[in-house]
């Protein structure tokens, strides 16, 4: 198992921070966004980092160097900023055939659970596991994605940034993957909005080849940062 986390995009809705580093090295809590991801990577049982990096890479790669607490980090440049699937898909060859959890560089969280979620993945009989966690505010889901899943959890429909959450369930970015993955990249859709491959298109087209996609309750709170409204509230709740 590796571990995959995105982290080259610029983030232009935050604009006045991005313009002069990339967004997953803002500081929150006194550490950049992007070294708490590594240490959530770090602590599962995964035998390697791969960490895609685009904008202002040399940032990044000068920070962290090739090895974080003992885990071995590769990069894997993505030359132009297409989205999230693109991102994953320059990854390809460094995963070399391997399963992986994928992590996006600018999620915060609070009591992640990567580790137990990677051990459910290993038992066997599922092609992915999706992080969720449940939210009052049905309004913060339009943010991430929405999904219809059923009371063993396994997953039947994604819907990317919502307008109507179909409930209180919110995708995250964290997700455990079986490599065939990658098989599904070339048939995904692009999005009509975005212009651009995501990834709950992604897993929705191995959902329907016959695929068996679960949820599993990832955190107990969660924080894309794309706003400083987003920062403002991962600084609250990390303290």
């Amino acid at each position: 198992m590796k571990a995959l986390i995105l982290a080259g995009g610029r983030g232009n809705r935050i604009n006045e921070l991005s313009s002069v580093r990339n967004k997953c090295m803002i500081n929150v809590d006194g550490r950049h966004v992007l070294e708490h991801v590594l240490e959530r990577a770090a602590a599962t049982d995964i035998r390697e980092i791969v960490l895609v990096v685009g904008y202002k890479a040399e940032e990044i790669i000068n920070a962290f160097g090739t090895k974080y607490k003992d885990t071995p980090v590769k990069y894997v440049i993505q030359w132009e900023q297409k989205g999230l699937v693109h991102a994953m898909e320059c990854a390809k060859d460094t995963i070399a055939g391997a399963d992986f959890v994928l992590f996006l560089g600018d999620e915060l969280m609070v009591n992640p659970r990567h580790r137990q979620m990677i051990d459910e993945f290993n038992k066997g009989g599922v092609f992915a596991l999706c992080g969720v966690l449940w939210v009052d505010n049905t309004d913060l889901i339009k943010r991430t994605y929405t999904m219809i899943k059923d009371e063993n959890d396994r997953i039947y429909r994604l819907v990317e940034k919502p307008r109507n959450p179909l409930n209180n369930f919110m995708g995250t970015g964290s997700c455990v993957f079986k490599n065939e993955i990658f098989d599904y990249a070339a048939v995904t859709p692009i999005h009509h909005q975005r212009k651009e491959k995501e990834l709950p298109d992604l897993i929705q087209c191995a959902i329907d080849d016959g695929k068996t996609v679960k949820s599993f309750d990832i955190c107990d709170r969660y924080a894309n940062i794309n706003s400083f409204v987003d920062l403002s509230e991962a600084e609250g709740f990390l303290r």
